[in-house]
């Protein structure tokens, strides 16, 4: 389907001989396969991030099936950086792995047995993906570079030090609101220019908290 970069976040084990005689053609993917130990190295220079997720949450997140997120792509900024997260075989991407992600993305299956394995997952999203790049359409510009997930997280840490601070958010008992918060900000995308004036407003909150 024309993916290139495969990014294999703590695997159990690499290289896998199973690995090798399942990919069908595709040696180049795994040999040039990037192993690294969480989630966050992962995704750090990566602008947009949808994690694929079939459990409800209790607080919800933005959602979007495969057609649609094939959609969302092409119209990112050009040379947008944009990671698919697919979790265990087992038991998926977990909740803070999840809050990591501008969208869920849920491929609609039979009640019956609504959850595909992984291959099937994967192979369903970079069809979609792939098919969408057919049809030419033509991603838009942008004034300025758009912000990386680490980036973007390190925002979240600034912001949640700064409300914290300022006493806006309890320490002893901070609830939900940095999650609402990581939430609110998955929903648009955020430019570099963008960010670091966020990060000028937490600066100020600082000030104001000592």
């Amino acid at each position: 389907m024309g993916q290139k970069e495969l990014w294999v976040v703590n695997p159990k084990r690499f290289p896998d001989p199973q690995a090798d005689w399942r990919a069908a053609g595709a040696l180049d993917v795994l040999d040039n396969a990037r192993v690294v130990a969480t989630v966050d190295e992962a995704i750090a220079d990566c602008h947009w991030v949808v994690g694929t997720s079939t459990r409800s949450r209790r607080i919800p997140w933005p959602v979007v099936d495969a057609a649609e997120l094939a959609t969302k792509v092409s119209a990112l900024p050009e040379q947008s950086r944009v990671a698919v997260l697919f979790g265990r075989e087992d038991n998926g991407l977990n909740n803070e792995e999840l809050r990591r992600c501008n969208y869920h993305l849920q491929i609609p299956a039979a009640s019956d047995y609504s959850s595909l394995n992984l291959a099937m997952a994967v192979q369903v999203v970079c069809y979609e993906i792939y098919q969408k790049g057919l049809d030419g359409q033509t991603q838009v510009a942008w004034d300025r570079p758009m912000a990386t997930a680490g980036d973007v997280e390190g925002l979240m840490t600034h912001l949640d030090s700064a409300l914290t601070s300022s006493a806006f958010i309890d320490a002893e008992n901070p609830g939900q609101i940095m999650t609402r918060l990581r939430r609110m900000f998955a929903r648009v995308t955020l430019d570099d220019t963008e960010v670091q004036m966020l990060r000028g407003v937490c600066r100020h909150l600082e000030r104001l908290g000592n």
